[in-house]
Parts: structure tokens; C-alpha cells; sequence
């Protein structure tokens, strides 16, 4: 399809082998990868396999093939062996492979270093030159701002290869490509990566203006510090893309924005002129935003419009600064996006140790400094946990308290606080402009995404704003999309250049140019397990067979892991499954979700299972969960997860999101006010998962449902006293009491299926 990806390492590295031979060589490794007699004993070893080698796959055969050929030497025939499979190619389209391109000049280089006795820096700089000079912008940029992996990397992934041939003396074909090809990758990188930096920037100064760094005043005489990078050919004004974002030191986009034609602006959060605190958070960003757009369009290379993008933090900046109706702000484009208040620093009314992680990092004058340090953070996280203290000391526990981290738990509703940040209510009726949202099946921040999608349909019936939705994770806009995603393994369709997307889009706003056919609708959505994109509507158009299953008390038959039955019927009403959950316990300090979306066993922590019967015929579930609880319990508040699996014929559990839905019970009907259970008392409780996920379920698998309590170190612990739960600790002798729930059978989820 047209946006299927190559990925941005080189193919000729990627490709499997898919064959085996019992043919074995006689190998003997170097004893290091550094070892200067290394590139010998690996050329020997490459001629010897080149005569016998067979690939019924002509790519893979190709992209082998030209590897075993550098190796050896060969350095014309595999140039010439690339540029058969760059012919067969040609019509793929999508993101350029720039690791590929840099391959091809490699081999380029050693054949021309080979045949006119010149230096390899002459002929890879000659041989860069020459191809990439006639690439065009968007091409170059993805040959310039590709990176392989580090070259440590690449040397101990050699080095431990050599170390478990050491013990043989002999290899098979198999195992010999892919030595080759790991040896390739290293050596390679070795001779052309020093050269790389200077040869990009060349190129560069070729295609764009110099990167400016200015100071945009904004409103109270502070100043906000802003990078723009144009294409040279100034003939005419251009639209600015403009990515306002608090991350000083991370990658930006601005290049690659001018390489598709645009003015690429990206400005940071103003700073704090006093004090310990470098930024503040959320606190002016819509104000800060607006004043950048007013500046860019007063500038004499800007066409008048400008587009906002970015994910997570800087996917909230644009609406933030559509909040200010700045009139030059002509659209939208936003990947898992914070809601401030929604989804981040709390998430389904519960706040998240991860905030204040990144509240001192972020604000920090020092930088990140151990941002990276994950056994620290965790050790924090659980010395915290098993100490009982209550949430407003976490930060204490660490002996950096954070102004802006208490400040933010101060305000667990969704109030004036959070509401002033970004449109609330009816001022979404006032974004009339086009909006691309993006997200994943697997996005921790998918709630915010759907908060802004939801709300802006809901208050402007006429919005066009377009939902795109697939199996990826937060972080699927910033890179390479991965065919592989936390185990799972996508449909071919889903493998999508989601920023060439993106861009596309930007072009249908901008320049006039056809909408991409994968945004054919208001929602888009990748079925997984059926390799086809959909489209609907509204996400209520998703499903048109909705199905309501009951959390039936009884055993499943035959048993599945202890599972209780999930059933299309209402049991009994007053059968029951009784569950308790120690709050004094504090022995799961370790445990943690698992990191995979396939797995052979159910994460019940602190939960109930319930299991379908086998599924008939295959079927699709596409859209959101909801569902309501019949239940008592002794406590006044309760914090809950909700997961769903497909349970495979073949055994193995997939998540159909990730990760599970947790949620405070006192905030599931109102995120604005709280409202407190009754303890004691069997009482109802309505719910929406905050998740979209769309799967075609195979027929024999069955449905799970897991239910539990929301303890945990990662997340805040409510004790359901009904006082403000970052003040409870277990210092109270009621708070430690047990929490006792009964789960009545009339409780139920109402699944989206299609038929």
C-alpha cells in the first residue's frame, strides 16, 4: 500500500534467511571483532559461501547476495547486484530506506577505491555526492538525517556472534550470511561514519537556509527562544509547520518540515528568569504559542499560514493555542496528545509516579540528568509503596519536592485548573479548522486523543476532525514504524509512514493537494488479524452488532486459568464473586505489568478473570468498551482496571489494548466532580473505557476479561477513605483494613462486534 514503510536500517542488514543447508565450512573466528586480521578471516569465509549460495526470495537473494559480495571484495559485482534490487524497487513508494542508500554508496566507494587507487574518503565522499545531489529534498533528508546503530553496538553484536562460533569449528550457510552481514554492518560503519556529519551538513547548506535561533517576545516582555530551518529557494512566501514543544534537547522535526516545503519553526516553553525551576509546565503555553504564530506571520518568508503539530506534550501546544483562536492557526495535526487534567499528570482520575518523574526533569535547570535511570526511579517507586506514606510524600521520599508535581495534586478533578489550559466545553465549537489526530491501540495516552476527538465532535457537529487510529504505541510518530511491536506482530497494512501521513495531510490543508485515501472518514481504523484499514463515520459506526457480556460468578467449562464465565446472559442476580485485596500488603512491590502484548499467561494482579465459550465464527470488535458494575463494597472510593484478551485457539493471550483501563470509581460518571460510593451498599456503577481497539477475533478463540483493584507502585493507592487519596496513608488503621467487594453476575460489558 502507499504508505507502507521501509524501515530505516538498512534492507540488505534485515533481510531473514529461508533456507537451510547441512552444508558446513570449516570457520575459526578472530578473537575480536577489532582484531585487524578480522576483515581476511571474514573475506575467506564470504568466497567460500558466494558459489553456493541459493535464495528462492530474488530480494532477499539480492540484498544477501550484495552482502557476501562486499565482504569478499567483490566491490563491482556488488554494486551491480544493488542496483538490481534498487530496479526492483523503483516503484515502491513511501519513506526512502536512507540506511540503503548509504549502503549503496558504500559499495559505490570500495569499487571506485578499488579500481582508481583512490582513498575510501575521496571516492564515499565523490560517490555521496553524486547520489544524493540528485535526490530530492525529501529524499536527501532521509539519507542525511539517517544513523545506523552506534558503532559499540554494532562491535559487541560482532564480538558475541564470534564468541559462539569459538567453541565450533565449522558453520553452516545460514549462520555464515548472517556472521557476514552482522561483520558487514560493523565494518561498514566503521570506514563511512566519521565521514557522515560533514557530508550531511554539506548537503544541507545546499537545500536550506542556515538554522536561525531567535527570540520571539511574548506578552509579559519575557522571550521565547524558536528554530527555523526554510528551503533556499525563497521565490515565494510558505506555510509554517511549528512544533511547540518542553523538550530542549530532543530531535526535531523543523528539517525535515523544510524538506517537504514548508517553513519548519520549532519554539520551546519560555524559561523562568528566577528561582529553581527552569519552565512551568502547561502554565502559558497557549498564550506563548499564539505570540509565536503572530511573529511568524509578520516574517516575510511566511504565505500567512501556519500548522501546528507533535505528539505527547507538543501534541497539546496546538490546542492550547486554539484555545486563543489565533486566526493564522489554519490546522491541527496531533499524536496521542496530553489533555492536561485527562490524561496526564493523573489518568482515569489517578495520578501516576511517572508525573513526577517528568515534572523534575522537566523543570530541572540541571537537564535530565538521570532521567535514564531506571533502577533509581524504580527503587524510589517502591521504597515509597512499601513505606505506607501517602502520595504527597513521593516526592519527599526522594528529597526533591516538586512545586509544580504538588501543585497539580491539589487539583484531582477536572476543574478550573485544568480547564483554562486547553478548549472546555463549548469553545470547541470554536475550532473550525481541519485536525488530524493520531493514535495507537497500545498508547498509554490514548485518552487524550479520544478527550479532544469526543469533545470537539460533540460540541461542533460540523468539525473536521479526522481520527486515525492503528496497533501502535505513543511513540510510533516519532520513528521508524517497527513491523514488531511489543511482541506483536502487525498486518502489512498497519506497517505505515505515519509522519509522510502526516505530511500528506498537510499538503491536502495547505497546497491543495488530493487527502490521503488512508483518512476516507472521520475515523480510520487498522482491523488486526484482518490486514484491512476501515473507515466510519463516528466511532459509533465501528460496531453494528454491540453484544453484552455478564460477569457471570460461575467456573468456565471446561476451566480456563481459574476463570469465572463470561456469558451473552445474565446470571442469577444475587450470585456473587467475592474478592479481597490486602492494602497492608506490600510483598508486590516488584511486580510489574508485562512489557508484552502476547503473552501465555494473564497479569492477575490483585484481579478476577472471566472467560467466553469458544467463539463460534470469526468476528470483528471494533470501537469502545463499555459497561456497568453491580457491586458492594466497604469502602467510599475504589480504584479499578479493566483489560480484554483474545484468547488463541492455539493458546496465548493478546491484549486488544494496552495497557488496561484504570480508573477511579468516585470519577467514572463526572471527571469534574467527585462522587463517592456507598460503602456497604450493593450500588451500580457506569462506565466507558477510555480505549479504541479493533481486532478480527478467529473463530475458536475465546474473550477475556479482567477485572481488578489499581494497587500498585507505579500509581497512586487509594484507600477509600473518601478524604483526598493523595493525603491517605497507611498510617490510618482503617486504611489497612482489607478491601472487600462482592462482584454481582448482573454486572456486564457491552462489547462493539461487527458482523
Amino acid at each position: 500500500m502507499k504508505y507502507a514503510r521501509l524501515l530505516c536500517v538498512p534492507a540488505l542488514l534485515l533481510l531473514p534467511l529461508s533456507w537451510a543447508a547441512a552444508q558446513e565450512f570449516d570457520f575459526q573466528p578472530p578473537a575480536l571483532a577489532s582484531d585487524p586480521k578480522a576483515p581476511a578471516v571474514m573475506r575467506d569465509l564470504a568466497e567460500r559461501v558466494l558459489p553456493v549460495y541459493q535464495e528462492n526470495d530474488t530480494d532477499r537473494y539480492l540484498a544477501n547476495l550484495s552482502a557476501l559480495q562486499l565482504v569478499a571484495g567483490s566491490y563491482a559485482a556488488a554494486t551491480a547486484t544493488r542496483q538490481s534490487l534498487r530496479d526492483r524497487r523503483r516503484n515502491e513508494s513511501g519513506r526512502p530506506d536512507g540506511g540503503s542508500v548509504v549502503y549503496d554508496i558504500y559499495a559505490q566507494a570500495r569499487a571506485e577505491e578499488a579500481a582508481a587507487k583512490v582513498s575510501f574518503r575521496q571516492a564515499f565522499a565523490q560517490a555521496f555526492r553524486d547520489t544524493v545531489s540528485k535526490l530530492s529534498d525529501q529524499g536527501a533528508y532521509f539519507v542525511t538525517s539517517w544513523r545506523g546503530q552506534p558503532l559499540p553496538a554494532l562491535q559487541r553484536d560482532v564480538q558475541l556472534a564470534f564468541d559462539r562460533r569459538r567453541a565450533r569449528n565449522s558453520i553452516s550457510i545460514a549462520d555464515a550470511v548472517e556472521l557476514v552481514r552482522l561483520f558487514l554492518a560493523y565494518e561498514a560503519s566503521r570506514s563511512f561514519e566519521p565521514l557522515l556529519p560533514a557530508l550531511d551538513a554539506e548537503d544541507d547548506q545546499r537545500r536550506y537556509t542556515p538554522q536561525e535561533r531567535v527570540l520571539v517576545p511574548s506578552g509579559d516582555g519575557s522571550h521565547i527562544v524558536a528554530l527555523i530551518v526554510r528551503p533556499r529557494d525563497e521565490s515565494k512566501p510558505l506555510p509554517t509547520l511549528l512544533e511547540f514543544t518542553i523538550y530542549v534537547n530532543s530531535p526535531t522535526f523543523a528539517k525535515e518540515c523544510a524538506a517537504h516545503g514548508y517553513a519548519g519553526v520549532v519554539a520551546y516553553t519560555r524559561e523562568l528568569r528566577e528561582g529553581p525551576y527552569r519552565v512551568a509546565p502547561y502554565e502559558t503555553e497557549g498564550e506563548d504559542a499564539r505570540a509565536v504564530i503572530d511573529w511568524i506571520v509578520a516574517q516575510p518568508w511566511s504565505d500567512g499560514r501556519v500548522g501546528m503539530y507533535g505528539s505527547g506534550y507538543s501534541g497539546f501546544t496546538p490546542w492550547a493555542a486554539a484555545r486563543q483562536l489565533p486566526p493564522a492557526l489554519k490546522a491541527i495535526a496531533a499524536s496521542s496528545p496530553n489533555a492536561p487534567g485527562v490524561n496526564y499528570p493523573l489518568r482515569g482520575g489517578i495520578y501516576r509516579n511517572s508525573a513526577y518523574r517528568w515534572a523534575y526533569n522537566v523543570t530541572n535547570r540541571k537537564g535530565w540528568d538521570d532521567t535514564y535511570n531506571d533502577a533509581r526511579w524504580r527503587a524510589l517507586e517502591e521504597n515509597w509503596y512499601r513505606s505506607g506514606k501517602s502520595y504527597f510524600e513521593l516526592d519527599h521520599t526522594d528529597e526533591r519536592p516538586n512545586r509544580y508535581f504538588h501543585r497539580w495534586m491539589h487539583h484531582p478533578s477536572y476543574d478550573g485548573f485544568w480547564q483554562k489550559l486547553i478548549p472546555y466545553r463549548e469553545q470547541f465549537a470554536q475550532v473550525d479548522i481541519p485536525v488530524l489526530t493520531t493514535g495507537g491501540y497500545f498508547g498509554g495516552d490514548f485518552a487524550g486523543a479520544l478527550y479532544y476527538f469526543t469533545e470537539h465532535h460533540r460540541y461542533n457537529s460540523a468539525a473536521d476532525d479526522t481520527l486515525l487510529i492503528g496497533p501502535y504505541d505513543d511513540g510510533a510518530m516519532e520513528r521508524a514504524p517497527s513491523p514488531v511491536v511489543r511482541g506483536y506482530e502487525l498486518d502489512p497494512a498497519a506497517v505505515v509512514d505515519l509522519r509522510e501521513l502526516r505530511f500528506e495531510w498537510f499538503d491536502s490543508v495547505f497546497k491543495g493537494a488530493a487527502r490521503p485515501a488512508l483518512l476516507a472518514d472521520r475515523v480510520n481504523f487498522e482491523v488486526m488479524g484482518a490486514n484491512e484499514w476501515r473507515h466510519a463515520g463516528s466511532l459509533d459506526a465501528m460496531a453494528d452488532a454491540p453484544t453484552r457480556f455478564y460477569l457471570d460468578a460461575a467456573a468456565t467449562e471446561p476451566a480456563t486459568d481459574g476463570g469465572h464465565l463470561l456469558a451473552t446472559a445474565p446470571g442469577p442476580s444475587a450470585r456473587y464473586i467475592r474478592q479481597t485485596v490486602s492494602l497492608s500488603d506490600r510483598s508486590d512491590a516488584g511486580w510489574m505489568p508485562p512489557f508484552s502484548i502476547v503473552g501465555q499467561e494473564l497479569p492477575l494482579h490483585d484481579a478476577l478473570s472471566y472467560v467466553s465459550e469458544p467463539l463460534s465464527d470469526a468476528i470483528e470488535l471494533s470501537g469502545t468498551v463499555s459497561g456497568r458494575l453491580d457491586f458492594t463494597v466497604n469502602r467510599q472510593d475504589l480504584d479499578l482496571t479493566v483489560a480484554l484478551y483474545e484468547l488463541l485457539p492455539s493458546g496465548g493471550y493478546l491484549a486488544l489494548f494496552d495497557p488496561s483501563f484504570a480508573f477511579r470509581a468516585s470519577y467514572a460518571r463526572d471527571r469534574s466532580h467527585r462522587q463517592l460510593l456507598r460503602a456497604g451498599e450493593r450500588q451500580r456503577l457506569a462506565f466507558s473505557v477510555e480505549r479504541i481497539t479493533s481486532r478480527r477475533l478467529q473463530a475458536g478463540s475465546r474473550l477475556v476479561v479482567v477485572l481488578g483493584v489499581n494497587k500498585t507502585p507505579e500509581q497512586q493507592v487509594n484507600y477509600g477513605s473518601g478524604d483526598d487519596v493523595s493525603a491517605e496513608s497507611l498510617e490510618d488503621d482503617d486504611n489497612a483494613e482489607p478491601i472487600d467487594i462482592r462482584w454481582y453476575a448482573g454486572s456486564y460489558l457491552d462489547l462493539p462486534l461487527r458482523k
